[in-house]
């Protein structure tokens, strides 16, 4: 009975991981992004009320992310660059869904501490067509390597 009950446990757990994988394929644009701090737990819309970017994963299990910040203007000096590369967030590679993660094998990134790297995030679905997506704790390159847990959601792109 035990073995039973066991089996029909793990075809569950296997169906959901199933439905999350084909769940996540698609094209998903940016809703908002949030720093939560590690320490005080504070949270700050870090990219601005009305941040941009789109996060694709393919059938092929090709994944690619590009976040950048509200209002950034365009810029005309090398600190303007590098202010502009600190209000982004881009990474691209192979992705596979385990449990309730992505997993992404980092192929090229903005942030070239992250490549040859796996980033991890948690997964939540809310409905069809809302997905949040966490990482875990970690030091940030575009806050100083402070520790924040990166709380990011979207909304499945229709058009």
């Amino acid at each position: 009975m035990r073995a039973l009950v066991f089996g029909a446990l793990l075809l569950l757990s296997n169906a959901a991981l199933a439905a999350d994988k084909d769940r996540i394929i698609g094209t998903w644009k940016l809703v908002a992004v949030t720093y939560e701090d590690a320490q005080t737990k504070e949270r700050t819309p870090v990219l601005g009320e009305h941040p941009r970017g789109y996060q694709i994963a393919t059938p092929e299990g090709r994944w690619l992310a590009l976040v950048t910040a509200d209002g950034r203007p365009v810029p005309k000096t090398d600190e303007d660059r590098a202010k502009a590369l600190r209000s982004m967030i881009a990474y691209s590679g192979r992705y596979r869904v385990e449990d309730n993660k992505v997993i992404t094998k980092v192929e090229v990134a903005w942030n070239e501490a992250w490549v040859g790297g796996e980033q991890v995030r948690f997964l939540r679905f809310e409905g069809d067509d809302v997905l949040n997506i966490e990482s875990p704790p970690m030091p940030h390159p575009n806050v100083d390597n402070k520790t924040v847990k990166v709380i990011v959601t979207w909304a499945r792109d229709k058009s």
